[in-house]
């Protein structure tokens, strides 16, 4: 096993990200502060077979675990993801390298053969998006990014430098968050051509784009409304845990924790399986909650969590990020009332200026919980 602990620079990890597709030692890249991570990753045990790299995440759990990626799996996901997009193209690295998010983009370029510049960790502006985005740009032929939500909407909310380099990318991939419909609207109001994506480290990143899965994927539902994925994007498994890989393989499908449905042909993602809130014995989507909250005027974004309650069970507890000033909280319960139902009227109201986030731009829903509500039980 290679580690290559990412800080700064992103060439050691290119090239070992290089040689793995080749057949080389497997890459377990690392950013600096992941000490508990890569203990988890028992750096001194083999590797498993056919592992070209090694994912380590804390994912929604916060249980450590390492997702084992091929290096046919990943050239699947990148050659699809150039087929979809409008073939292949120069790149951008504008989230942490680190992640399956960040590792794809090294390799889609790799594969492409084409240029690959870097945005450097820390604090993400749209003037520092443009300057990094400044090479990629200059090249001819396709140009691509991917970002996470709310880097998009930064660049959206400053304009100038930044929002004019978006607009000059032929595609720009929005993942590791759910967009919500109003940056959709954002988006193309200012001429940004984005592309939702649907996936995670165990399908070697994005595997559904807007709504529609790549080229060799296969989505479909079980029973509960769990998604479930097939096709030469998969993992084969977790490190040293051969357990959680019984667990979320089936006949050759991998067991997502998302909650979806077709509509139009199209998956939509309805939020995590566990994200439901028992609230006086009525079982309340947390999801189908900031969808209500989304619609409103006023509202940036939101996270809607259940907290312990004596009388409840659980309350519905809805942190806010405002758009501007703090929306009426009367209006907001009426527009969740209206679109699903009275139960899930959040009992609770908190207007922050952000959310906790965790890993690539994921909100930290135990951090919405424990921070920003400090709640009883």
């Amino acid at each position: 096993m290679r580690e290559v602990w990412v800080d700064g620079s992103v060439d050691e990890l290119r090239n070992a990200l290089a040689e793995a597709l080749d057949g080389g030692p497997a890459v377990l890249p690392l950013a600096p502060g992941s000490a508990e991570l890569r203990t988890a990753m028992a750096p001194g045990e083999p590797v498993e077979p056919g592992t070209a790299v090694i994912i380590a995440t804390s994912g929604s759990t916060g249980q450590p675990k390492g997702v084992l990626l091929s290096a046919d799996a990943l050239r699947a996901s990148a050659t699809a993801t150039h087929e979809r997009l409008g073939g292949l193209g120069h790149w951008l690295l504008a989230t942490p390298a680190q992640y399956i998010g960040g590792v794809q983009v090294i390799v889609r370029a790799l594969l492409a053969g084409s240029t690959l510049a870097s945005l450097p960790p820390g604090r993400f502006t749209g003037d520092l998006f443009a300057e990094a985005a400044g090479p990629v740009l200059a090249q001819e032929g396709p140009r691509y990014t991917a970002l996470v939500p709310t880097q998009l909407t930064r660049i959206l909310d400053a304009g100038g430098p930044g929002l004019a380099a978006a607009r000059a990318f032929d595609a720009i991939i929005i993942g590791a968050a759910a967009t919500s419909g109003g940056l959709r609207e954002q988006a193309a109001e200012a001429g940004v051509s984005i592309v939702p994506a649907y996936g995670m480290s165990e399908t070697a990143s994005g595997c559904v784009y807007d709504g529609v899965p790549l080229d060799g994927v296969r989505v479909d539902l079980a029973s509960d409304g769990r998604i479930l994925i097939a096709g030469p994007v998969l993992t084969h498994g977790y490190r040293l845990r051969p357990d959680l890989t019984a667990e979320a393989f089936a006949d050759g499908w991998f067991r997502t924790g998302d909650r979806g449905e077709f509509a139009g042909g199209r998956l939509q993602v309805l939020g995590r399986i566990d994200d439901v809130i028992n609230t006086g014995g009525v079982k309340v989507s947390a999801a189908a909650v900031e969808r209500a909250l989304a619609g409103c005027p006023g509202v940036r974004d939101s996270c809607v969590v259940g907290l312990p309650d004596p009388e409840w069970g659980e309350l519905v507890a809805a942190a806010v990020v405002p758009d501007g000033p703090p929306p009426d909280v009367a209006e907001l319960r009426a527009a969740v009332r209206e679109s699903a139902g009275a139960a899930a009227v959040p009992k609770r109201f908190e207007f922050v200026e952000a959310l906790p986030l965790r890993g690539p731009g994921k909100i930290d829903r135990n951090a919405v919980a424990t921070q920003i509500f400090h709640p009883i039980g």
